[in-house]
């Protein structure tokens, strides 16, 4: 018999693969940032560069932790939310069935060091890893479902993630308008 819990580590795994690569092109950017700014040498009195960047590296890495965390437990609530409205039978060996799409996003963490010069290549992977595992999972469970179900479960995640992604660009945009408004601009006395 086939133990279920095969690939359980591998989300852990894979949200540190990913928060590492891309805390280790955030420390090269700041680092780069620093010595545009002067403010490298002030920092290097008192840390060496090495530990410089592996204490940017611990915080930038946590970062990203942190943010990779929550995107899987937004993700796995707005998921099982489907799930709940679409998936009228119980049925155990579809659920399991889909969970072995975990070595996806393993394969994609793995796939994200070629990409770790650039952010848009970081970027460009997670997105991809993230499409090619929501269409296994759909692929994994349509055979459980009704043809208007796995299209209600397609349009249900669709919207979801719009919407949440439609609100944090709102959200930034006022954020940066307020910002913008704040700042006093120089205009000279006559």
């Amino acid at each position: 018999m086939k133990n279920p819990y095969l690939f359980g580590y591998l989300p852990f795994v894979t949200v540190v693969l990913f928060s590492l690569t891309f805390g280790v092109y955030s420390v090269g950017e700041s680092v780069i940032f620093f010595k545009e700014i002067g403010l490298y040498q002030g920092m290097r009195e008192f840390l060496s560069d090495f530990q410089l960047r592996i204490f940017l590296l611990t915080m930038y890495a946590l970062f990203f932790f942190m943010v990779f965390a929550a995107l899987k437990l937004i993700a796995a609530t707005i998921h099982e939310t489907a799930l709940l409205f679409f998936m009228r039978e119980e049925a155990d060996a579809s659920y399991s069935a889909s969970k072995s799409g975990a070595v996806i996003y393993f394969f994609g963490a793995l796939a994200s060091a070629v990409g770790i010069q650039s952010w848009k290549v970081l970027v460009l992977i997670f997105i991809v890893t993230s499409f090619v595992y929501f269409i296994y999972v759909v692929y994994k469970l349509s055979p459980f479902m009704p043809l208007t179900h796995t299209v209600g479960l397609i349009f249900f995640q669709i919207v979801v993630w719009s919407v949440l992604l439609a609100v944090i660009v709102y959200i930034v945009i006022r954020l940066y308008n307020g910002l913008l408004a704040s700042i006093p601009l120089s205009n000279p006395v006559k």
